[in-house]
């Protein structure tokens, strides 16, 4: 098979690559598409990194058909177009520890595929991965007060939170951002104001939210997720913040009888995604800026690292050696 191979920091490269064959109870997808995380970067990008090595295949956000079986899988998942979830038995995840969808088969286990609708996009499911992770933090924020949310960060997470929150029925959502483009689809996906934080202060988004949502991974963001919070109020952290350690008055917390809370990845949440994915409920397909073929692979990494306009970026492998 062709696949992209992280062959070292900060280096890709077009190869050759064992095609891989199922074992016991394992299935073999041919990726339709996948999409450049921003995670993805960090990998590809090396120290601090230490995940991975080298070489390794990323690519978490991924959809395909299911190409094979192996022996104790269902045959009748041969031909099903797919989503699954990624971490695996041994607690390594595909994309990460397990090759993922910057090859053009991947193998993950026949218990964690979500066969979707025929004639569902696979570009579009590409973001499944993403939602399922808004859809564990929106269980993890346990929203008990509809009044207000404000969220930090205008990247996929932040976006798709705005349409989860509002199918919650929140009266009036705040987003804090600092890239026009993606401000301009906050507001269509249905954010009641936006702010910009190159052009303001943390006064202009106000205080007292019960539903605040760090996502944005920014030292910075974490402070003003705490401060914002209204006595009683959650505050849920899904930003990446590396290496980064806390830094704000603990009192606050007391004073005010804060709750933060921490959501990780997607566990359990798949089967909801993917629902509301396939209803339309969420319009994904509206946070896809670019669909590049595999083989443009170079340009698909720089626009998702350096485009101000960029919301997503999407690899496909169609018409790749045949697939």
């Amino acid at each position: 098979m062709k696949a992209i191979v992280n062959t070292a920091p900060g280096r890709l490269e077009w190869q050759d690559w064992p095609t891989p064959q199922p074992g016991p109870g394992q299935v073999r997808i041919r990726t339709a598409a996948c999409g450049v995380c921003a995670t993805d970067l960090e990998m590809i990008a090396g120290p601090p990194w230490q995940r991975t090595g080298f070489p390794a295949i990323a690519g978490h956000e991924w959809a395909g058909v299911v190409d094979a079986v192996g022996p104790g899988a269902d045959p009748g998942l041969v031909g099903k177009p797919c989503v699954a979830e990624n971490v695996l038995a041994d607690g390594g995840e595909v994309g990460f520890e397990h090759s993922g969808g910057y090859g053009q088969f991947l193998l993950t286990e026949a218990n964690k595929v979500l066969p979707l609708p025929d004639g569902f996009p696979l570009h579009v499911a590409t973001l499944i991965e993403p939602l399922a992770v808004c859809v564990r933090a929106r269980r993890r924020l346990r929203i008990e007060r509809r009044e207000s949310a404000l969220i930090f960060g205008d990247g996929p997470i932040g976006l798709l939170l705005v349409v989860l929150l509002k199918l919650d029925g929140i009266h009036q959502i705040v987003l804090v951002g600092g890239r026009p483009a993606r401000l301009d689809m906050a507001r269509q996906l249905g954010a009641d104001r936006v702010v910009n934080y190159h052009e303001t202060t943390k006064a202009d988004f106000g205080a007292n939210y019960p539903n605040v949502i760090e996502a944005s991974g920014s030292f910075g963001a974490a402070r003003d997720a705490i401060e914002s919070a209204a006595p009683g109020g959650h505050v849920l952290f899904i930003g990446d913040f590396g290496p980064a350690k806390a830094d704000f008055a603990w009192t606050r917390l007391l004073h005010r009888e804060l709750e933060l809370i921490g959501s990780n990845a997607s566990a359990g949440a798949w089967p909801e995604a993917v629902r509301l994915a396939t209803s339309g409920q969420v319009p994904l397909e509206r946070l896809i800026s670019r669909r590049l073929p595999a083989r443009r692979f170079a340009e698909a990494v720089e626009l998702a690292g350096r485009s101000r306009d960029v919301v997503k970026v999407v690899l496909e492998w169609s018409g790749e050696n045949g697939t």
